[in-house]
């Protein structure tokens, strides 16, 4: 939840928002959040997980709701998983980085090496120790660390149709559903072009040049050098472009250094953290075009490309697996959607193995055709509407709450330290004081 400064903490709150005239919502988040909210009032009670347990057993909840993503922000989740299991709602299809962080972080080797095993059956278990040896790689995306959720919960959820078919055959027996991320809000001609001005003004852009915008955190993995390369190649063709870079740059990434080498600095604006989403809003509202690359992927639909919708702007995606069905334009061609009776092209997108040559062909021909930008702008805002509204993430929360609901808890065999009550450890601090009826004794 916010002040959390991720898109999942975003979703939370617009969702139990929604739903709070329908149910009687208590939040529970992590301690450093809860501090934050503490003395606060609202529709929702927001409170510590620690909470959680004691209020459960005075007055049980019919259904746990859990949001999780590949984020060290919802490591206090994972105990609760497995001992309330409910409607798990997966904002990553991929958990492994932040899961084995999470365990080895905490000298916790064997119990990552357990839930390895459970997670990925008919993989060796001694690649386990590739992450024990603390070689964390792109391996990681091999082994979706997901399996034991699924099965575990009444109820599991992820983003996209074709992730959660995937999902299916790899884990069957599980309750596997779709709900669609609503994320952003519409933004009208009018307000963009306000949103425009007033970006440009902030940070000396010129008014009449095309703007391409990078949002979120400034990262390789969102391709960013491979952006900055393609829009050095692109200014020899159109001088007047220019690029906006609306985030942080990573630790793990030295920005500074690709600008100057390119000699594109004068030409790129950097914006730091945006604290407001207002203000990211207007961000992404204020671009000619938005570019939300991303690679690898851990199956996540990119909270930046939604609100880029949601503004009415061309995006530029990455062609990945769990986001085939979303109408777009191979560059390479141009090419319309095969059927005559598909969706009209919301989107450019690139082919990872041909990135360099498709992203520069997408740039230079967005760059120079105002008539194109303004259809996939159109035809972007109404998918939005269809797939991405809050409106429409809420229809589908209450289709799936009642299925969890109607669904029981299943029967897994987990590994030892999630069947884990914390009795055992209770004992062990004990001990030393005697046996409980000498306790009670002494009290």
């Amino acid at each position: 939840m916010p002040p959390a400064r991720t898109g999942v903490a975003t979703c939370s709150a617009e969702l139990v928002a929604a739903l709070a005239g329908e149910h009687q919502i208590d939040t529970f988040v992590n301690q450093q959040v809860a501090n934050v909210h503490r003395g606060t009032t609202g529709a929702s009670r927001v409170r510590s997980a620690h909470d959680f347990v004691w209020l459960n057993a005075l007055e049980p909840y019919d259904l746990t709701v859990f949001q999780l993503g590949n984020s060290s922000a919802h490591d206090y989740i994972w105990p609760y998983l497995f001992r309330f299991p409910g409607l798990a709602v997966l904002h990553d299809a991929h958990l492994h980085h932040a899961r084995a962080a999470s365990l080895l972080q905490g000298k916790r080797a064997a119990d990552y090496r357990a839930e390895f095993a459970a997670n990925a059956p008919d993989t060796s278990v001694e690649l386990a120790e590739v992450a024990v040896a603390g070689f964390a790689s792109h391996l990681y995306y091999s082994w979706p660390m997901t399996r034991l959720i699924a099965l575990a919960s009444r109820v599991m959820a992820v983003h996209s149709s074709l992730t959660a078919a995937l999902l299916r055959e790899a884990t069957p027996g599980a309750q596997i559903e779709h709900v669609h991320l609503g994320h952003g809000r519409r933004v009208g001609e009018a307000e963009a072009d306000r949103a425009a001005e007033r970006v440009r003004s902030r940070h000396d852009i010129p008014r009449d040049s095309v703007l391409f915008g990078v949002y979120g955190g400034i990262t390789p993995e969102k391709r960013v050098p491979q952006v900055l390369s393609a829009f050095a190649a692109l200014l020899p063709y159109v001088p007047s472009a220019r690029l906006l870079l609306a985030g942080a740059p990573a630790a793990h990434y030295d920005l500074r250094s690709d600008l100057d080498a390119l000699g594109i600095a004068e030409c790129t604006t950097v914006t730091e953290y945006i604290e407001g989403d207002d203000e990211f809003t207007e961000y992404v509202a204020g671009c000619d075009v938005a570019i939300t690359l991303r690679w690898p992927s851990a199956r996540e639909v990119s909270g930046p490309w939604l609100r880029a919708l949601a503004a009415g702007r061309p995006t530029i995606i990455t062609d990945l697996e769990h986001m085939a069905d979303v109408p777009a334009l191979d560059p390479r061609t141009w090419t319309p959607p095969q059927s005559a009776t598909a969706a009209p092209p919301v989107a450019v997108s690139i082919d990872i193995l041909d990135e360099d040559h498709s992203l520069r062909l997408a740039m230079r021909r967005l760059a120079g055709d105002a008539d194109l930008r303004r259809r996939l702008g159109r035809s972007a805002s109404a998918y939005w509407e269809k797939h991405h509204s809050v409106d429409r993430m809420v229809d589908d929360y209450r289709r799936v709450i009642p299925l969890a609901l109607a669904t029981p808890a299943p029967a897994v065999d987990l590994p030892a330290h999630l069947r884990a009550d914390g009795t055992a450890r209770l004992g062990q601090l004990l001990a030393p004081f005697g046996t409980a009826a000498d306790l009670w004794g002494k009290l």
